[in-house]
Parts: C-alpha cells; sequence; structure tokens
C-alpha cells in the first residue's frame, strides 16, 4: 500500500473541502491516487442519498436568472431537508451554477439532460460530479427536483427568501425588463390562477353570464344598457376566480394587469408558480 503523506490528505481536502479523515481513508482505500479518490468519495455521497432517499425535503431555494436581452429566463429548483443547508454557502453556488448553464444551454429541458453536462468548476467532471461532491460535503438529502424556461418577453421574480418563483411570459416586441419583472412580482404576491378567462371552465363563466343577465334584466334598463352592466361585472367575477389579466396591477393598482402590459404593447401569454413543498 503506497504511503499516505500528510501533502496528499490535504491537497484532496483542498479539492474536496470533505474532512481530513474522510480524505485520509479514500487514499487509503485508493492506494494513493488522487482521481480514485475523489470517485470513492462520490460513492460515498451517493450511499449517503440512498440512506436519506425516504427524508423529507421541506427546505430548498427556488432560483430564477434571466437573460441580457430578455429574450429568456429559466427557473432552477434546489431541495434539502434544512434550512440552514438551504441558504448556505455550497447550495447556493452549485444552484447559481445551473442556473447559469441552464441559461446557457437552450436545449437542455429536464434536470437529467442539466447534471449530464460539463462542470463549469471541475474540467473533465459534470454537473452531476460536482452535485455529488456537494452532498458527500453536505449529508443530506439534496434533490435537483424541477427546472422551467420561457422565452420571448419573458421575465422572473424570486421572493427574497428564495422560496417563491415565478416566470411569465408575454408576447410583443417590446421586452421592458421592469414590467416583465413587475407582472412576475405581482403573480408571486397576488397567486393567479390562469392568465386569461380562458383558462376558466366556459359552462362556470356561462353561468354567471346568463345569472348577471338575468339579475340586471330584472332592473328593467334597456338591453345595451344590461349589457354594459353585466360586462362590467363579469370583470369583477374573473378577478375573483383569479384570472391575471384582470387584477388589478399590484406595482400601480390604478390599471390592470392587462393594461400596464398593453401599454407597452405586450399580452400575457403564460406563467409558472414554484413555492418550496408545494
Amino acid at each position: 500500500m503506497a504511503e499516505i503523506t500528510a501533502a496528499a490528505v490535504k491537497a484532496l481536502r483542498e479539492l474536496t473541502d470533505l474532512p481530513m479523515m474522510a480524505c485520509k481513508k479514500a487514499l487509503q482505500q485508493a492506494d494513493g491516487d488522487q482521481e480514485k479518490a475523489i470517485e470513492i468519495l462520490r460513492e460515498e455521497a451517493g450511499k449517503i442519498q440512498l440512506k436519506r432517499s425516504d427524508n423529507a425535503t421541506t427546505e430548498g431555494r427556488i432560483v430564477v436568472l434571466p437573460s441580457e436581452d430578455g429574450s429568456q429566463t429559466v427557473m432552477l429548483e434546489v431541495v434539502c431537508e434544512s434550512a440552514p443547508v438551504a441558504t448556505g454557502e455550497d447550495l447556493v453556488n452549485f444552484s447559481d451554477a445551473c442556473a447559469a448553464q441552464l441559461l446557457a444551454h437552450p436545449e437542455v429541458n429536464t434536470v437529467e439532460e442539466l447534471m449530464a453536462l460539463p462542470s463549469e468548476k471541475s474540467p473533465g467532471k459534470t454537473v452531476n460530479d460536482d452535485f455529488m461532491d456537494m452532498l458527500n460535503k453536505i449529508r443530506e438529502k439534496i434533490v435537483v427536483s424541477r427546472i422551467a424556461r420561457s422565452e420571448g418577453p419573458t421575465g422572473g421574480y424570486v421572493h427574497h427568501d428564495g422560496k417563491t418563483g415565478v416566470l411569465f411570459q408575454a408576447k410583443g416586441d417590446t421586452a421592458d425588463a421592469d414590467l416583465l419583472r413587475g407582472v412576475a412580482m405581482h403573480i408571486a404576491a397576488l397567486k393567479p390562477a390562469v392568465v386569461n378567462e380562458s383558462g376558466l371552465d366556459p359552462a362556470v363563466i356561462q353561468e354567471e353570464r346568463d345569472r348577471l343577465t338575468a339579475e340586471a334584466k330584472a332592473t328593467g334598463k334597456p338591453d345595451n344598457i344590461i349589457d354594459k352592466i353585466v360586462d362590467g361585472r363579469m370583470k369583477t367575477f374573473f378577478v375573483e376566480q383569479g384570472v391575471l389579466v384582470y387584477q388589478p396591477f399590484a406595482v400601480d393598482d390604478s390599471k390592470t394587469v392587462s393594461q400596464a402590459l398593453a401599454e407597452k404593447g405586450l399580452e400575457a401569454v403564460s406563467f409558472t408558480r414554484w413555492t418550496i413543498g408545494e
């Protein structure tokens, strides 16, 4: 067996940031081969993940990263067991790096594809290798649980605690970053259910319109006035049903979300809203 020197142990620790005894043990098993020792440590991380596979992951971090020109935005969720790990430097750095990789690789649409990408941190390794290194250091269950992306005029928002994130996609010729982020922030706060009324059950809409029409007709007003009354009350109904475009805009409630977007030549298309644990 090769002699395991203190310098070799120190070098491996500097590479992996793992405890000295764990590094020494791995080097002993690898007969002094540093690369083999790193693989052994990664295998140990896999055993930790398997052992803790049933543990609840109620904490974590959501990252949203837009491109400079507003043409795409990506969102990534990494969940873990404890709050200190969720806000710790290792998970923060790893999740930020993953988001940057997603933005740089628009062809990637699954977690598996993300984890197979080359590591920006360790030449010759993959993102999954970086993940296993982090797991081996932290030693609790961590999962890269989901990714999402949006294209076109798009914006995103993450709440200050990192536990709620939103992607918002619009259509139009102007990518107004502040407005798009403002709508994403609105979605995070007000939790709309759908983008527009087409997302609701048509039967429910018709039932409400019929009810309001009957009430308005009972007033004896002319049909053209009745139509205006019903249309106005339907807008209130849509707000109550959580229709995004009819909601008063959280950034400026003197206008609706639809009106705020229209001022910039934009129209809402879709949104994705995530909260850790939901």
